[in-house]
C-alpha cells in the first residue's frame, strides 16, 4: 500500500469514528482531506454527502452526491441518496426523476436496511404521484374525447408509456418473425371484416361448445401436451392438464373430421374469416377451456405473420387476458385480434368454466405477395428441418 492510500485509509477511519460519535461536522472535515488525496474515490464522496446532510447542509450533500454518480452513475445508494435530498428541498420533480432511476436498480426490499425500506417506499409514492400527473397533463392536452376510438386507444398507451405507468412489450415470436409488421397488442376491428360476422353466429357456436363438454371428455384433450424430456418451465403445472383443456376442430392446418361434425354451425361461421394455410400449421381452431383456478402463464407465440382471434362463448366475471400492457375481460360474444408473439397471459379466477373460440387469421398488413412467400418459405424450412411442427396458440 503506498503512502497516500495509508493516508486515505486514516482519513477514512477518522471519518467513520467521527460519524459513530455523531460529530458529522468532524466528519466531513475528514472526508474532505481524504478526497483532497483521492477525490474519485465513490465511498468517501458518500460519506462526505451523508455528513453534510447531517449538518443541514443539503446543496453540499447534493453536489457531494453528484460527484459520485459521475463516477459511478448506476450507483443505487447515490442515486436514492439524490431523491431524498431532491425530496427535502422541495424540488419534486427531480426528486421523482432520481427516485426513478434508483428504483429501477433497487434491490429487494428484504436485502436493504430498514431505513432503505422506508425511502423506497417513499421513492415509489413519490413516483407514482408524478407519473399520474404527468398522464394527467398528457390526457388534457390530447383532448382524447375528440379523438377516433382506435386512435384514442393508441394514443392512451402512448401517454402511458411516456409516463412510465405501462412498459413498452415488443413481439418475441418463438420462431418465425417478419420483419416491417407493428407490435400491436390488440388490433382494432376494423381490420378483420369476418368479425361482425362470427359474432353473428356466437349464441350457435357456444351451444355447440356446451353440447360438446356435457358430452364428457370424448374429443377434449389437454391444451398443453409436451413430449416427455421437453424442459417444462412454465408449463409445469399446466402440462398434461385438464384445468385448461382444447377441443380442435383443426389442429396443425388438418381439419378433424369427428369434432367438425359435432359442431357444424362452427365450422360454417369459420369460413367468415381469413385463415392462414400453412402446411401442418394452419389453420387452427378450437374450444378453449379454462377451469376455475386455472392460470395460463406468460408467454410468447410462435410466429407474427399470423395473429390470434378469441370468441368469448362463457366469460365469468374474474377472467381475463393480458397481452403486453393490455388487459382485457372475455365478454360473451365479443371477439377480438391480438398479436401472441407479443407477452401474454391470462386467468380464471372465477367458480365457473371459461370457454373461448379461438382461431389463428393472417396478419392484415402482410400484403398477398408476402403471403405467398410466407406459406412457400415456411414449409421450406419445415422440411429442411425434418419438422411436423405443431401449432401453439393461447
Amino acid at each position: 500500500m503506498s503512502a497516500e492510500d495509508t493516508a486515505v485509509a486514516a482519513l477514512k477511519d477518522e471519518a467513520d469514528r467521527a460519524l459513530r460519535r455523531a460529530d458529522p461536522a468532524a466528519a466531513a472535515d475528514a472526508f474532505e482531506r481524504a478526497l483532497a488525496l483521492a477525490p474519485r474515490r465513490v465511498e468517501l464522496l458518500m460519506g462526505l454527502a451523508a455528513s453534510r446532510r447531517a449538518l443541514g447542509e443539503a446543496e453540499a450533500a447534493l453536489v457531494a452526491t453528484e460527484q459520485a454518480l459521475v463516477v459511478q452513475p448506476r450507483l443505487f445508494n447515490a442515486l436514492l441518496l439524490k431523491g431524498v435530498i431532491l425530496d427535502g428541498l422541495g424540488r419534486l420533480t427531480a426528486a421523482a426523476m432520481a427516485y426513478g432511476d434508483a428504483l429501477r436498480l433497487a434491490p429487494a426490499a428484504s436485502a436493504v436496511p430498514e431505513p432503505t425500506q422506508r425511502a423506497l417506499v417513499r421513492a415509489r409514492e413519490l413516483c407514482d404521484r408524478h407519473q399520474s400527473e404527468l398522464a394527467e397533463r398528457l390526457r388534457a392536452a390530447a383532448e382524447l374525447s375528440m379523438l377516433s376510438p382506435a386512435l384514442s386507444r393508441r394514443i392512451d398507451a402512448f401517454i402511458e408509456t411516456t409516463a412510465g405507468r405501462r412498459r413498452f412489450y415488443a413481439q418475441q415470436p418463438s420462431q418465425f418473425y417478419f420483419p416491417g409488421l407493428p407490435a400491436i397488442e390488440f388490433y382494432d376491428r376494423d381490420e378483420f371484416p369476418g368479425l361482425a360476422a362470427l359474432e353473428a353466429c356466437w349464441e350457435a357456436i357456444r351451444d355447440e361448445a356446451m353440447a360438446v363438454w356435457s358430452e364428457g371428455t370424448e374429443g377434449l384433450t389437454p391444451y398443453v401436451q409436451l413430449d416427455p424430456g421437453t424442459p417444462l418451465d412454465q408449463w409445469a403445472e399446466l402440462n398434461q392438464s385438464m384445468s385448461w383443456s382444447a377441443f380442435h376442430l383443426f389442429q396443425d392446418g388438418e381439419p378433424l373430421a369427428a369434432n367438425q361434425a359435432r359442431c357444424p354451425a362452427t365450422v360454417a361461421a369459420l369460413e367468415a374469416l381469413d385463415q392462414p394455410s400453412v402446411r401442418c400449421r394452419s389453420p387452427t381452431a378450437l374450444f378453449s377451456i379454462l377451469r376455475p383456478g386455472a392460470r395460463i402463464p406468460p408467454h410468447n407465440g410462435l410466429n407474427n405473420t399470423r395473429l390470434i382471434l378469441h370468441l368469448a362463448l362463457i366469460a365469468p366475471e374474474g377472467c381475463a387476458l393480458r397481452v403486453g400492457g393490455e388487459m382485457r375481460p372475455w365478454r360473451a360474444g365479443e371477439a377480438f385480434v391480438f398479436d401472441d408473439t407479443i407477452e401474454h397471459e391470462a386467468w380464471n379466477r372465477s367458480p365457473s368454466p371459461r370457454a373461448v373460440l379461438i382461431c389463428d387469421v393472417w396478419n392484415p398488413r402482410l400484403a398477398a405477395d408476402e403471403r405467398e412467400l410466407i406459406v412457400r418459405l415456411t414449409d421450406v424450412a419445415d422440411r429442411f428441418n425434418e419438422t411436423a411442427p405443431g401449432t401453439t396458440v393461447a
